[in-house]
């Protein structure tokens, strides 16, 4: 104790000494040094700022709670983060091209990027998605399709992450049946679908059904994820869009968590044992530029959830206290002017993803704010994290920047604005009555509209944009979608469904929409209607029968 005082003594002469001089120099000194999520940043952190962290409760030993400084004892000593690139454009033969020049070239997972139509439920020659077919990621309508994305990948080997989130579990049935036919045991496969609705209804507006149908069928396929696929992971509980909505760090922490305790309260509802899935819950975060801030927010995602899962469910296996991580880096963040400047964004977000000991990473190329990236723009990102895991050092020690005092207060007031939200939202009744009443949505819109005044002040200076602008642009080569894609699919579509056997199709889909009027779990007869070669949007609509549609409340 007198160890601290005699500190503090020690740092109030430094700051009449030597402090207040440089400040009555510089008048501007201490003015405007906040992070993105509008935490002042102090000019120097000391002992005094952590006094009160205890180091086996608070950060404890890497895999061991409350695994603050990693979920493994060796973390990337013993094994490489996942290296994934977001893929996925035209037809899927054009992204079965994609993937497997990726696979050549050193990626160790797929991630699999849909177009909107497909992200929505709806067919490709569905009148709404003429135009939109294969744009913004790959054409999947049908099990053919998903069979076509993933042909010749040995999916026993390689991980898959899937990007989707309404119709989440149609498409994960399409991959189930896919692998099934090409040989490979479900228990044979690593992966992960999104399968997060509640980050929809707050941040990315791309759902079908309502609050309630949509939790069952989340729940339906985590409950047969782990009755039948051990190494799969049936939910990715994502922060990303939030980010990308405009929400700060500690809000996408918050909102983030809250979304997973709703999924996990769910999954028990239904008679789940903690245990029997909490292991294989992950996560996935949007990495941004503030340095600091991006690798306490992940220190501090594993504590909280570890703490809370802990003190809700006291599981036994220590596996469900585990936090795992995918990250991408900050598509927000990327600029179309000089676009040559986004590689040094995204090699300072990949940087802090690793530090804060991410499991899978996804680098954006430096083309994305244009179109969706070109071979060369993709293989310069890979190369990306090649070089952070192969030449920077940062993975000879596990949690490098642990225990300075800059990093573990911010990981604690970063700790501290989430356990406010928690309070919050709780008191509203939990996250769903918060998204009814528009709580995270407006909190999101108030930071967007605070972060973007700042950039138009120049309070936030963001390089090649609102300072160090040049005139002449920087011409890039960039990808685009021949329309004659959409023509083909609606060929393939048309072909499929003359020679399939359209009486058995109807019978699955009556099957499908009387079992949804019930209570039982929905994934096996989803199964039965793909492996019929009934369509996502067929499926669909069967369910938006029974289900409905969900519609936005105004909350402005």
């Amino acid at each position: 104790m007198s160890g601290i005082e005699d500190l503090k003594k020690t740092i109030k002469a430094w700051e009449d000494r030597a402090l207040k001089n440089a400040t009555e120099k510089l008048p501007n000194l201490n003015k405007g040094f906040t992070n993105l999520s509008n935490m002042e940043i102090d000019a120097l952190y000391t002992p005094i700022d952590i006094e009160d962290l205890d180091y086996r409760s608070d950060l404890g030993f890497p895999g061991e709670f409350p695994f603050t400084r990693g979920i493994y004892p060796t973390m990337y000593r013993g094994r490489l983060w996942t290296m994934r690139q977001f893929a996925g454009f035209g037809s899927a033969e054009d992204t079965n091209k994609r993937f497997k020049y990726l696979l050549e070239r050193g990626q160790t997972g797929l991630s699999v990027a849909f177009d909107m139509p497909t992200l929505m439920g709806l067919d490709s020659d569905h009148p709404m998605s003429a135009g939109e077919v294969g744009k913004c990621g790959v054409a999947v309508s049908s099990l053919e399709d998903m069979e076509v994305l993933f042909d010749g990948i040995p999916l026993d080997k390689v991980s898959t992450s899937m990007t989707i989130n309404g119709p989440a579990a149609i498409i994960f049935a399409m991959y189930i049946v896919a692998a099934e036919k090409k040989g490979f045991p479900l228990k044979s496969l690593d992966g992960t679908i999104q399968n997060d609705i509640l980050k929809e209804y707050i941040a990315q507006k791309e759902w079908l059904f309502p609050p309630g149908p949509s939790m069952r069928l989340i729940t339906d396929s985590i409950e047969y994820s782990a009755e039948n696929l051990p190494k799969w992971h049936p939910i990715s509980i994502s922060g990303y869009h939030i980010r990308e909505a405009g929400s700060t760090a500690l809000q996408e922490l918050a909102f983030t968590i809250s979304d997973g305790l709703t999924y996990v309260e769910a999954c028990t509802e239904t008679g789940l044992k903690i245990d029997e899935f909490a292991p294989a819950l992950s996560f996935f975060f949007n990495i941004h530029n503030d340095f600091f801030e991006e690798i306490a927010k992940l220190r501090a995602a594993r504590r909280i959830w570890a703490r809370e899962i802990k003190r809700r469910y006291d599981p036994k296996d220590p596996r469900s206290l585990m936090r795992r991580c995918q990250a991408q880096t900050a598509g927000c963040s990327l600029t179309a002017q000089q676009p040559y400047n986004n590689v040094i964004r995204t090699t300072i977000q990949a940087l802090a993803a690793v530090i804060g000991g991410v499991q899978s990473l996804h680098t954006n190329s430096m083309d994305e704010t244009l179109a969706l990236p070109t071979e060369g723009a993709v293989k310069i990102a890979l190369r990306t994290q090649k070089i952070i895991a192969h030449e920077s050092g940062v993975i000879k020690t596990v949690d490098p920047l642990g225990g300075s005092y800059d990093l573990e207060a911010l990981t604690d007031k970063m700790e501290e604005g989430v356990y406010e939200y928690l309070r919050k939202i709780d008191e509203m009744g939990g996250m769903v009555k918060a998204i009814e009443r528009g709580f995270p949505q407006r909190e999101i819109l108030d930071a967007a509209l605070r972060y973007q005044r700042e950039i138009d002040k120049k309070e936030r200076v963001i390089v090649g944009m609102n300072e160090y602008q040049e005139e002449a642009g920087e011409p890039i080569d960039i990808l685009r979608i021949d329309p004659v894609i959409e023509l083909r699919q609606h060929k393939r579509l048309t072909a499929l469904k003359q020679r399939r056997d359209n009486s058995r199709v109807s019978m699955l889909l009556n099957k499908l929409k009387e079992a949804a009027r019930g209570e039982g779990n929905l994934m096996p007869l989803i199964i039965d209607a793909v492996r019929g070669y009934a369509t996502l949007g067929e499926i669909s609509d069967a369910l938006k029968e029974i289900f409905g549609e969900y519609r936005e409340p105004s909350f402005i």
